[in-house]
């Protein structure tokens, strides 16, 4: 695009913020001295008596949206994610027992690159999708997120967003937004050796991991969940039936996480399917470049590539009568060294 940068994700949130803001009055804006970080300053410029900074006191910050949205307004809280987790009592005591129309955007989400390892936001999908009625979203890419916050203001109840650092993908933003189907995956790719379902940036990498997959002769879905919570059940129901295989991909936590998330619902829904889950394993990441630590964790586009031909080449290659499904060492979580 005439060699402009993408904006970042955090640039996205507070534009798409400010143009809701501009059609509902009832719409305001907290942080907790990351004002400038998630980019909410620009909304406080454009909105100085509907911005608030707490201080650091996040756990402050979600029980004063609490308060507002109990008073009618539509806050909407932006915190880092890996500082989110200081604020987990007050968003299950304070917004969700209350069912409060609270909006948390977790900025930062993923693996925060050389911010330290004290900045990996990788817990929250673990940590929100535990928390009953709390909507969780991801997007894929920047206009998504415009059409999250939106959907996240049309709702009854609490919702989270967790987006990542740094720049998009380029995809052109500056759209009306639209509500979008609570709990509806979209299929990005037809495919019917293995379904790959990607969560949050991990989309893009999960597009490339199809496209070295294509090159081998595998056919692989693509599907972007767009919600962790709830699930799209019925689209994995169409993926068991048609692939057999799935394969889930987040930047977080494998425990508890995303992959963890489609176990559960594969054995509530009875739905019969050979999964694997790649994602961050369950140890604290170090510092360094987002590309390194995705080569390090097993999130690069090749490494899922490999793992799902893994599930699939054993189907291949059965002779008559063998039991074609991987075996237990094919579904292992593997990190490289």
């Amino acid at each position: 695009r005439g060699g402009r940068r993408p904006d970042s994700y955090s640039k996205v949130l507070v534009d798409s913020l400010i143009a809701l803001a501009e059609k509902d009055e009832r719409v305001c804006a907290i942080s907790a001295a990351m004002l400038d970080g998630t980019k909410l300053k620009e909304f406080g410029e454009r909105f100085p008596d509907r911005c608030f900074d707490v201080g650091m006191a996040e756990g402050h910050a979600v029980t004063y949206a609490a308060g507002l949205a109990a008073g009618g307004l539509r806050p909407v809280v932006a915190i880092y994610s890996t500082f989110m987790q200081r604020a987990y009592d007050n968003i299950v005591h304070d917004v969700a027992l209350q069912r409060l129309p609270v909006v948390l955007c977790l900025d930062r989400a993923g693996l925060g690159g050389d911010d330290g390892p004290t900045h990996h936001g990788v817990f929250d999908l673990s940590f929100l999708r535990t928390v009953p009625g709390m909507v969780v979203m991801a997007p894929a890419h920047e206009r998504e997120l415009n059409d999250m916050l939106a959907t996240a203001l049309s709702l009854d109840g609490p919702s989270a967003i967790r987006y990542p650092s740094g720049a998009g993908t380029g995809v052109e933003h500056r759209t009306p937004a639209r509500i979008l189907q609570v709990g509806e995956a979209e299929q990005l790719r037809e495919g019917r050796d293995v379904a790959i379902v990607a969560v949050g940036r991990m989309v893009e990498n999960a597009r490339r991991a199809c496209e070295l997959l294509a090159k081998q002769g595998i056919e692989a879905r693509l599907v972007n969940a767009r919600f962790v919570a709830p699930l799209d059940t019925e689209c994995l129901r169409r993926a068991a039936a048609d692939c057999g295989r799935i394969i889930t991909v987040e930047e977080n936590v494998l425990a508890g996480g995303f992959g963890s998330a489609v176990a559960e619902a594969l054995v509530t829904e009875k739905i019969d399917a050979v999964l694997d889950c790649i994602g961050v394993p369950n140890e604290f990441i170090e510092h360094g470049e987002v590309a390194r630590l995705w080569e390090a964790t097993g999130l690069t586009p090749e490494a899922i590539a490999q793992r799902a031909a893994a599930l699939v080449k054993p189907v291949r290659e059965a002779s008559p009568g063998e039991n074609p499904m991987p075996t237990a060492k094919h579904l292992a979580p593997e990190v490289p060294s």
